[in-house]
């Protein structure tokens, strides 16, 4: 940053805290950004979005409760809806209150990218102790005993409903509510990534709006529309203006009485607020919220990967490769066929790719292209949209078969060969032939410490619409919040991804 930069931002900044200050003493009644001293910060309830939300899962899970009841009832002779049923009604707030105190019903508002793979562990937690007490209730209600395998069924059958009717909720709820709209405060190198994230990605129900900037950035990134300038803006007016649901600001270049007078007078509004701290931009999940005497800590704990958590995450790649080449093997079968009919060359494509550690191995994949393709890629470098790798609207090197395998990720089947020799992991970093894994940097070496994968955040997250750079610190990201549970979900949101091919090249 240049001398005058710096400058400009320390004028901007100590003018703001003084504006701030004076009109916090009632020296000068600035409506721009102050606060209104009298007004509570706390809201008498959530927006609507987030109002209606709540109550409706609320309903689906009596609803999901009730047919579990239901279809208990008619699959084991024992339990009777007249008695028994009557019994297990009593027990359903019981039941909400349970699924509260693990904030299956506080998360949606609280989280951005909160989804129905997130809240498994809760509702799992939640349907294992709600049945050991609901069997240890029927062992002292007045009523004949009920089994554990009757309460297991019922375990079973809730748990399906709950987990379906949650979903449907989500969904209605995304198509009946507008998308939250987004103003930007302040920006930095993760606000661009951002906002094209919410864009390509409309199941978030987020629509980037515009942004506001501090004086020594006033140029807008590029996509966003340019608001105005915080020390010139009334946010209460463009809050209302613009219908703004939730502010995300990019505390860097602001001062810190700023940024607190902003958060209240947004609290007051009743509008959302995620922070954005630019040190943070590849940190992750692994991050911890700490407290100290009242002061708020980060804490930010080294990776580990124990020797049980690599034996589970391979054992949960053999078994899944096997089942899913067991299910694979008639359209295995028919692609090969289709490739050799339509084209001549081998059915197979071998590349070198850079795994674990930087050791290279040849990866399998189905044949999409002409022989020759790989003697081509120099010249069609030129075209390429990201400079990075190669990237091309229509690869003019594809077949006709090889086309519609790449937009249905059919070609991607033979990695499962590679899987189960150990070269690759059902879920991991994204595989780079040497050219590309030599433009990464230093810091993000990192992602070479585990197992490269066949679907990752990269793919999940938009596979091709995401540039090289968001690529490579997405692995990094990865790979320092590792989890198993992290892994099964990745691989439940490759599915929907995959049929709905985005992002496919």
């Amino acid at each position: 940053m240049s001398d005058t930069q710096s400058a400009t931002r320390e004028r901007s900044r100590a003018a703001m805290t003084e504006r701030v200050r004076r009109s916090l003493a009632g020296l000068d009644r600035v409506e721009l950004l102050a606060p209104d001293i009298s007004a509570p910060v706390v809201a008498d309830r959530h927006v609507s979005r987030d109002y209606y939300m709540r109550r409706l899962l609320v309903a689906a899970d009596v609803m999901a409760l009730l047919l579990g009841l239901v279809v208990t009832a008619i699959a084991t002779g024992p339990f009777h809806l007249a008695s028994h049923g009557l019994w297990a009604l009593l027990t359903i707030p019981v039941w909400l209150l349970l699924m509260n105190v693990y904030g299956l019903y506080s998360n949606d508002a609280r989280r951005i990218s909160h989804s129905g793979a997130d809240e498994l562990p809760g509702l799992f937690h939640t349907i294992l102790i709600g049945t050991s007490a609901m069997w240890a209730y029927y062992q002292l209600a007045p009523t004949t005993k009920v089994e554990f395998w009757t309460m297991l069924t019922f375990a079973t059958a809730a748990g399906v409903c709950l987990v379906t009717l949650r979903a449907s909720v989500r969904s209605a709820v995304n198509r009946l509510f507008c998308p939250e709209r987004v103003l930007f405060v302040g920006s930095g190198r993760s606000t661009a990534p951002l906002a094209m994230r919410m864009r390509d990605r409309p199941s978030l129900g987020l629509e980037p709006v515009g942004i506001v900037t501090d004086a020594a950035s006033a140029a807008a990134p590029a996509g966003l529309e340019s608001l105005g300038e915080l020390e010139d803006t009334d946010i209460a007016s463009l809050i209302a203006t613009h219908r703004i649901d939730r502010v995300i600001v990019e505390a860097a270049g602001f001062a810190d009485e700023v940024v607190l007078v902003l958060l209240k007078r947004c609290k007051q509004l009743s509008v959302k607020v995620s922070l954005l701290p630019a040190a943070f931009g590849v940190l992750g999940t692994s991050v911890a919220v700490d407290h100290v005497g009242g002061i708020t800590l980060l804490g930010v704990n080294p990776p580990v990967l124990p020797r049980s958590a690599r034996a589970m995450k391979r054992g949960m790649d053999v078994v899944g490769a096997l089942i899913l080449m067991t299910l694979f093997a008639p359209v295995f079968v028919a692609v090969a066929l289709a490739i050799r009919i339509d084209s001549k060359g081998p059915t197979l494509f071998r590349q070198r790719r850079v795994g674990k550690s930087g050791a290279e191995f040849q990866i399998f994949k189905f044949r999409t292209m002409v022989v020759d393709a790989e003697a081509q890629r120099g010249e069609l470098q030129k075209l390429s949209r990201d400079p990075n790798w190669l990237l091309l609207e229509n690869d003019p090197r594809a077949t006709r078969v090889g086309r519609f395998l790449r937009s249905t990720s059919l070609d991607e089947i033979p990695q499962l060969l590679n899987v189960l020799t150990g070269d690759m992991s059902l879920v991991g970093p994204r595989p780079l032939v040497p050219e590309e894994d030599g433009q990464v940097g230093e810091w993000a070496r990192t992602r070479l410490d585990l197992t490269p994968g066949m679907t990752g955040l990269w793919q999940v997250l938009g596979r091709t619409t995401i540039p090289f750079d968001e690529m490579v610190k997405l692995d990094y990201l990865y790979v320092t919040n590792w989890s198993l549970w992290g892994d099964v979900k990745l691989v439940l949101h490759t599915f929907p991804v995959v049929l709905a091919r985005r992002g496919a090249n």
